[in-house]
């Protein structure tokens, strides 16, 4: 067996996966900087004799304190930008190594679930669009900051908002406070999103897949004007993948 980890900002996703029947086990979700974290997944490997990993990470703090730990107990661990790594994409951008090894990830998913061309969006710590082309060439993106990083944001650097919670909103006028914060964000990241799809399609002048991923993915599927596919897992598929292509290094586990 196989451990997947795909190291977050605010979480960690554990997944097992069985290269010889192609069987991947429903993933474990962490929070990345819980106390309670490294000692589950200390536990977890012990308890399902995990001898390798293959890991994407975008918190370098978080793989090394892995990296540091498996050594000792002789656990393979192998990063997806790992020079030895094979990729089966080509990265259509100035700095290659700017480009977070989770949107490459997310990319290599995209095109093994539908091999088409793809915008994959990421609710996580950022919103993050990624555009890749079915010919398996990735061609940049865009960030935007995350929901709760707005959120917070709003509570946090004003005297008097609070923090909420963002719901479904119909209504664009807020009639109180808290209302006005939640069509802010809601409408808000909606009309983002919708925009910055219109954007890229004109740009391209080509049509996309519209794949959402990461915590709000179901909140925003039905208020967008494109139609659009949740895949949570995304990012396990490009691990998987990625294994595939590479099963000289793999196939002994």
């Amino acid at each position: 067996m196989i451990l997947l980890v795909d190291i977050g900002n605010t979480s960690i996703k554990l997944a097992l996966y069985n290269l010889r029947n192609n069987k991947i086990t429903k993933p474990i979700s962490l929070l990345t900087y819980s106390k309670k974290t490294l000692s589950f997944i200390k536990s977890y490997l012990k308890k399902n004799n995990i001898r390798v990993i293959f890991s994407t990470s975008v918190v370098p703090k978080i793989f090394n304190i892995i990296k540091s730990f498996t050594s000792k107990q002789n656990i393979k661990l192998y990063e997806f930008n790992d020079k030895k790594i094979t990729k089966s994409i080509k990265i259509n951008v100035k700095k290659k190594s700017q480009v977070g090894s989770d949107r490459i990830v997310n990319s290599v998913g995209a095109l093994s679930c539908y091999n088409k061309n793809c915008i994959i969006i990421d609710f996580g710590t950022t919103t993050t669009f990624d555009i890749v082309q079915k010919n398996n060439i990735y061609q940049g993106g865009v960030i935007a900051p995350g929901i709760e990083l707005a959120l917070k944001a709003l509570n946090r650097f004003t005297a008097k908002l609070p923090l909420v919670k963002i719901t479904k909103q119909k209504n664009v006028i807020g009639k109180d406070t808290i209302a006005a914060i939640k069509s802010g964000v809601f409408i808000g990241y909606t009309c983002l999103i919708d925009g910055i799809i219109d954007k890229i399609q004109k740009q391209s002048k080509k049509k996309y897949l519209i794949i959402l991923t990461g915590g709000y993915s179901k909140l925003f599927k039905k208020s967008l004007k494109y139609k659009t596919i949740v895949n949570q897992d995304i990012t396990l598929y490009g691990l998987v993948k990625t294994i595939k292509q590479n099963r000289e290094i793999f196939d002994e586990f």
